[in-house]
């Protein structure tokens, strides 16, 4: 007997079971198992059975738990303290997207509780003592990110992030931030520090922060307090307004010298800012290489949009350019089905011709506040412009799943929102007659464009799902262990996209580290393949 033997026999024994008292009955020596070896209740063993199950998907829904054992989804909703001790113990992971228009909640298991599983140990959140400062702002950064994702409530961010600094109490950081902060006011302050450190920010906007809290009121107060000059932060010369050509920028910020000298000397720095209302930047020697496939047609436009970005090329074109009175700037678009390859191909190119690449959110330029949007996108440019003069070659500006900020324009707007998505895209359609460098946009809707934008794009490369040929490569590359003819199979019954093989293959991957090799490799595949259409899936149940 081992953890994953007893989890499957749980979940085939729970199968069309509604979770009976008979069912606890006929699985009661495998379920004591897996409750002896994780502490765990019979309960919580059999909810974590039905979540490691589904651990191939990052969104796992309540009512799907719930389908597996064929039961009510109020049934399950019955097990909730249940699956909330297993997340307390961080068996599983919960994103509560409260953010959007539609409200969801959803679960996922993380990899090192799969990992644990398979060597048949107890699953526990490492205990982070002794970490050097480098390494704490390493934890720091984890946790962030994780509350970015809607994965950690501000209570449970907090939490960890006071376990942590309880564990590394010989820090002069952890010493500042402990001995003179409350406790939200700590959180934004590690989190100032954490971009400052991780991310070499010095262009801290509103945007950097709206993530951190839970309550909307509480984030506006900040908000009001730091544009006023009346937070803690500001008065106690922790950060500062940044200037933008002379003028205090108020929704601009960076850790003040003093404080870096003070508090963060037992770290290494970044030299490089990282841009403003940026949501990534990206260096090209970061980027790993990929093969992709194309069309004969397609292949061709890479190859001559490649030839042109080498910089020696570049450099003699835009000089030409100038000299002739044209614009110099190169704007293109990637368009076409998704999961055909247009976000990878802007990075395999970055990586060929050595070009970082400056890659926009758009939904972080957005903003509800009046104006705000606008100062935004223009900052976004003018760091653009600081950047390509700052750098040995001009980076790409990379306005990815653009559809939102490139559609048609709103004739006769009266709505504030349609008047700010007008003034938007009026301000990067003036940006591009200017452009000084490289701009690549991707769309899944090119039809939705406006004609505005279609006739400032220099180059339009439409990107097709790939010819059976193409599929091959791609199946081959993905899963080398297919036979020659079980991947013309595939390619043949199946006319998916790049992105579509990927997930299979990764789905397979993921299987086969739970499950091991079940032998007939074409069929299991096949299965994948069809669920992976939509139209063949039930559609999902309202609510969880």
């Amino acid at each position: 007997m081992d953890l994953l033997t007893a989890i499957e026999q749980i979940v085939e024994k729970a199968k069309d079971s509604k979770l009976s008292p008979e069912f606890y009955r006929k699985a009661s020596r495998y379920i004591k198992y897996v409750s002896d070896k994780l502490d765990l209740t019979k309960e919580q063993s059999v909810m974590l059975a039905l979540f490691i199950n589904r651990s191939d998907d990052s969104s796992i829904r309540i009512s799907e738990l719930s389908e597996d054992v064929k039961c009510s989804t109020i049934h399950i909703l019955r097990y909730m303290n249940d699956i909330d001790v297993l997340e307390k113990r961080e068996f599983i992971r919960c994103c509560r997207d409260f953010n959007s228009y539609r409200k969801s909640i959803s679960y996922r298991v993380p990899f090192d509780v799969i990992e644990a599983m398979k060597r048949d140990e107890n699953y526990a959140p490492k205990r982070c003592t002794g970490l050097t400062c480098q390494e704490l702002f390493g934890e720091l950064e984890d946790i962030f990110d994780l509350r970015k994702d809607n994965e950690l409530t501000y209570e449970a961010m907090a939490q960890k992030i006071n376990n942590l600094f309880e564990d590394n109490k010989k820090l002069q950081f952890v010493q500042l931030a402990n001995t003179y902060y409350e406790n939200d006011d700590k959180m934004l302050l590690v989190l100032f520090c954490h971009l400052c450190v991780n991310n070499g920010d010095d262009y801290i906007g509103f945007h950097d922060l709206d993530f951190l809290y839970d309550n909307k009121r509480d984030w506006i107060h900040a908000k009001t307090e730091l544009s006023n000059g009346d937070h803690f932060l500001i008065n106690g010369k922790i950060i500062e307004y940044n200037n933008d050509n002379g003028m205090v920028d108020r929704e601009s910020f960076r850790v003040t010298q003093k404080f870096k000298d003070e508090a963060l000397s037992e770290v290494v720095l970044k030299t490089t800012s990282r841009d403003k209302n940026s949501s990534d930047y990206i260096h090209s020697d970061k980027i790993a290489e990929k093969q992709l496939f194309y069309d004969q047609s397609i292949q061709k436009q890479i190859d001559e949009l490649g030839g042109l970005l080498d910089e020696g090329h570049y450099q003699e074109i835009t000089s030409r350019m100038k000299k002739a009175g044209f614009r110099c700037g190169f704007t293109c678009l990637f368009y076409g089905a998704p999961g055909t390859g247009k976000t990878e191909t802007v990075l395999q190119l970055a990586r060929q011709t050595g070009r970082d690449i400056l890659q926009v959110d758009v939904s972080k330029i957005k903003s509800c506040w009046v104006g705000e949007s606008e100062k935004n996108i223009k900052s976004l440019f003018d760091a653009y412009r600081d950047k390509v003069k700052k750098s040995e070659k001009a980076p790409i500006l990379l306005f990815n799943e653009a559809d939102a900020i490139i559609n048609k324009r709103q004739e006769g707007a009266e709505r504030s929102v349609d008047k700010m998505e007008n003034s938007i895209q009026n301000i990067i359609l003036q940006e591009m007659e200017n452009l000084d460098g490289i701009m690549i946009a991707t769309t899944n809707l090119a039809q939705n464009m406006d004609k505005a934008f279609e006739r400032r794009f220099l180059y339009k490369i439409k990107f097709e799902k790939p010819t059976l040929e193409a599929r091959m490569h791609i199946w081959h590359e993905m899963i080398p262990a297919l036979s020659e003819d079980d991947t013309k199979t595939l390619a043949e019954k199946y006319e998916f996209s790049g992105g579509q093989i990927e997930n299979i293959a990764r789905h397979n991957a993921i299987n086969g580290i739970l499950y091991g090799d079940k032998g007939n490799t074409l069929e299991t595949l096949m299965s994948y393949c069809d669920n992976e259409r939509l139209e063949t899936k039930q559609t999902r149940k309202i609510g969880f």
